[in-house]
């Protein structure tokens, strides 16, 4: 039987730069699972998503994050992209609210460069993680253990490691948030 998440509603967190597939696949899943959507972002308006290097689509953004609750929320997304993290990590409301998920125990699935803003928000010691293969030495370097696997579940927090891995990623974060 299909995991169901009627009734959950899962933030997207994601800034300009992120990758389109690991965006939209993770955020199709939860919703055909039954779950609500929201992207928080940085600023009001859109975001602008790449295919790799190249731009694609734009995304409309539902709350910024200096406005965002992670107590109005039942689950988390970090998609990557290799600019989407940065902004991200270098701000402190969308860092805060990372950490309010993981201060208040709720799934956290993140792909990719998304472990960047993890590492920023210290919620990575001490767990079993993969992430896109240049993300190692930070990982290591904030306290977690790399694992070069598709995809790893520790506690709350789901990870992969690329586009590639959004299949097994998709199933995971949607049988993890509807626990």
């Amino acid at each position: 039987m299909a995991a169901t998440l009627q009734g959950k509603r899962i933030a997207f967190l994601a800034a300009d730069g992120v990758e389109e597939v690991e965006y939209v696949q993770p955020r199709e899943a939860v919703e055909n699972a039954g779950a609500t959507a929201e992207l928080v972002s940085l600023k009001p308006g859109s975001i602008q998503s790449f295919n790799h290097l190249d731009q694609s689509k734009t995304y409309d953004v539902d709350v910024t994050a200096d406005k965002a609750d992670a107590a109005g929320y039942d689950a988390l997304v970090l998609p990557g992209g290799v600019a989407n993290p940065d902004f991200l990590r270098s701000d402190p409301d969308a860092v805060r609210f990372v950490k309010a998920f993981f201060d208040a125990g709720k799934p956290v699935g993140v792909i990719c460069h998304g472990p960047w803003t993890l590492i920023e928000a210290d919620v990575v010691r001490g767990r079993r993680i993969t992430s896109w293969p240049s993300l190692r030495t930070d990982l290591t370097n904030a306290g977690a253990t790399w694992v070069d696997e598709e995809c790893v579940t520790d506690g709350n927090l789901t990870s992969s490691r690329k586009p590639d891995d959004l299949p097994a990623f998709c199933a995971k974060i949607t049988e993890t948030f509807a626990a």
